[in-house]
Formats: C-alpha cells, sequence, structure tokens
C-alpha cells in the first residue's frame, strides 16, 4: 500500500500521460482519499460493472485479459452501466483525514478503453458535524463547491491538473460524464488536521492523518515507499511499509527522516517490525531535533540522541516510553530520525506525544 504523491511540478493544466509518482518529500503532497488513510467511498450512482472502491486503492490498476465476471469483463476501477438517463454518474468519498487543502486532481482511465469516461468534474465540501456523512450524500444537499470543472479524458491513460487556491475539504464527489468507466481517482493536497482542544491529550504527532510526513531516506530499493511508515494500522503484508537492499559493506546503515504533524513533547515511540521475520533490521537508533520549519540535514549537529541502539525482533510492535528515551524531560521536537542496523524492513514508526 504505498501512499502515492505526485510533486507540484508533475501537476498540470493540460493531460498528462505519464506522470510517475514518486513517495512523499519535503516539497510533495499527499492523496488525500487513498484506502491506505481509510478514505470511504460513501455513496454513489451506479457500479454495475466494477465496484466505486477501486478508485482509492494506491496500488496501480492491473489488467487480466480474458477475464469475465457475472456483469462482463473484470476491471480493476470503477466502471458504470451505458446509457445513463442523468446528465453524469458520481461518487461520493470521504477524505482519510480530517481535511485537506486540495492542489491537484488525478484521474486514470488506465485499461478503460471505449468504455472510458469522456470526461469529470471534482467537487467538495467541508462538513465536520457527526452527522456528516449522512448529509453529503443527499440528493437535496447544496454545499457542494467546485475543485476542478469540466475537463476531457481519453482511454487508458493519466491525466493530472493543477488546481488553484487550496480549497480545504472534508469530502469530495467525482462526476463522470456521461458514464463509464475510471482506473483511480487521486486528490493531490497538504492535510489541514483537527487536533484536540486539549494539549493535555495524548496524540500520535508523526501520523500522516495529523500531517506527519516523510522527507528523506538514504532509499526504499524493494518499492516500498518510507512514506508507509506513517500510515494508520498496521498494514496486511510485506509490500506496505519500508524495506531496503541487504548491505554487503561494513557498518553499512539505513534511515529515514520524519517531519512531526505538530510540534511535540514526546511520551512514548512505538517501531513495528510487522511481517518482516527474515528481513527485519538487527537495530535501530532515534534522534531528534527541533528544527521549525527548516529540513535538517541527515548528518545535522542538531540531532540529540533519543533512543540509544536497541535490539529490534521479527513481527514484532516494540514500545519505548519512560527511562527508555533519553532527552524528552521538557525537550520539544519536530523531525525524527531513525537509523536502522544494517539494513532491512520496517512496518510503522509512531512517535506519541503532546502537542506544544
Amino acid at each position: 500500500m504505498d501512499l502515492q504523491a505526485l510533486s507540484p511540478e508533475v501537476i498540470q493544466d493540460t493531460v498528462s500521460s505519464t506522470p510517475s509518482p514518486d513517495a512523499v518529500s519535503a516539497d510533495q503532497i499527499d492523496n488525500l482519499i487513498s484506502s491506505s488513510l481509510n478514505s470511504s467511498v460513501l455513496a454513489f450512482s451506479d457500479e454495475w460493472f466494477a465496484p466505486a472502491s477501486n478508485l482509492t486503492n494506491p496500488k496501480p490498476p492491473i489488467f487480466r485479459p480474458g477475464v469475465f465476471v457475472d456483469t462482463g469483463k473484470w476491471y480493476d476501477g470503477w466502471e458504470t452501466r451505458r446509457h445513463n438517463p442523468e446528465p453524469y454518474d458520481w461518487v461520493v468519498i470521504r477524505l482519510g483525514v480530517a481535511s485537506g487543502r486540495v492542489n491537484g486532481v488525478e484521474v486514470d482511465t488506465a485499461f478503460f478503453d471505449g468504455n472510458h469516461a469522456e470526461a469529470v468534474e471534482v467537487q467538495g465540501c467541508y462538513e465536520v458535524e457527526e452527522d456528516a456523512d449522512e448529509k453529503v450524500v443527499k440528493k437535496d444537499y447544496n454545499g457542494w463547491k467546485q475543485v476542478l470543472g469540466h475537463r476531457g479524458c481519453g482511454p487508458t491513460q493519466r491525466h493530472a491538473w493543477r488546481v488553484e487556491g487550496g480549497i480545504q475539504v472534508t469530502h469530495v464527489r467525482l462526476c463522470m460524464f456521461p458514464d463509464g468507466g475510471i482506473a483511480r481517482f487521486r486528490l493531490y493536497g497538504q492535510v489541514a488536521p483537527v487536533f484536540p482542544t486539549s494539549g493535555d491529550q495524548e496524540i500520535e504527532l508523526s501520523s500522516a492523518i495529523m500531517g506527519g510526513m516523510v522527507l528523506s531516506a538514504s532509499e526504499e530499493h524493494f518499492g516500498s515507499s518510507k512514506s508507509n511508515l506513517l500510515l494508520p494500522g498496521r498494514g496486511v503484508d510485506m509490500g506496505d511499509g519500508w524495506e531496503t537492499r541487504r548491505s554487503r559493506a561494513k557498518g553499512h546503515v539505513d534511515w529515514v527522516m520524519v517531519r512531526l504533524g505538530a510540534r511535540g513533547r514526546i511520551s512514548r515511540i512505538v517501531v513495528d517490525t510487522a511481517f518482516y521475520k527474515g528481513n527485519y533490521p538487527q537495530a535501530m537508533k532515534i534522534e531528534g531535533c527541533d528544527c521549525g520549519e527548516e529540513t535538517p540535514e541527515a548528518e545535522d549537529g542538531r540531532w540529540v540522541e533519543v533512543i540509544t541502539l536497541q535490539k529490534l525482533g521479527p513481527d514484532k510492535e516494540h514500545e519505548y516510553a519512560g527511562p527508555q528515551l533519553s532527552n524528552v524531560e521538557g525537550v520539544v521536537y519536530t523531525h525524527l530520525k531513525m537509523t536502522i542496523v544494517p539494513d532491512g524492513g520496517i512496518k510503522r514508526f509512531r512517535v506519541f506525544g503532546k502537542r506544544v
């Protein structure tokens, strides 16, 4: 489960057939509706041929030649029936984060050729009440605002558009004209977390849902993105963690740097090696710094030890608190760096504490 992102330079005002998304870095933006962030498809007009839930799958769409199901040809996407009597089909999605500011939209029609959507529009709303999900799916709901105006789509290609203004939304509605198929829908932007009003409440400072972001890493060889480290849950397999290649050099280490979603005081840290049973790191250590909005270098002199070198085990949550933490009493942090020895796979990196 790769939390994909497109750099702002990639998102264009025109159709782009091959915008290669990379993992999130300091100047990049998150896919706010990725199912790996626990987004949810709330309602849709139709999904006769293929379910709307496929739209938010973070994995690239696949093609299975010659495979048919009860309703017809199998497609990895959302496909509605022909001859729609309405102007468009639609799907309503709740973001996987409390809210987000939108910077770009991607619509991928991979493998839909002759049955692809001819055009799309995207609308958004900001609703945070307890009944928000029920409210926005009602036919008479009139709170939708334009995120992306009418845009044409072609067959089996990726289309990306920049969105100016950074509209803040909690829900989006994708309108597909007049019907057809779309493989993936991605909404790019910055997380706008809603923090507890009390500063005494412990929160997961590093969580992607709270605005945490992986800024850089020594490498991510096996295609498992470093940004997976901050996703909710423990994942489903080794494919949705961070894994580096086997090292051959003596003294080799790998590292990953995280910017917390909020400046805070650390109370505990969890390092999870779930599913990594023969390829987990032998050990790890964690350092931190208070660098504000500045991005520190990997070898920056401001890093201080938070957890000294600790042995790791396979397929396990390792929790560190109290005397296992150093330099945390009364100290505030904005960035953390985890160093693994010598290499291997980590599923999740969770930093808990109180926001300052």
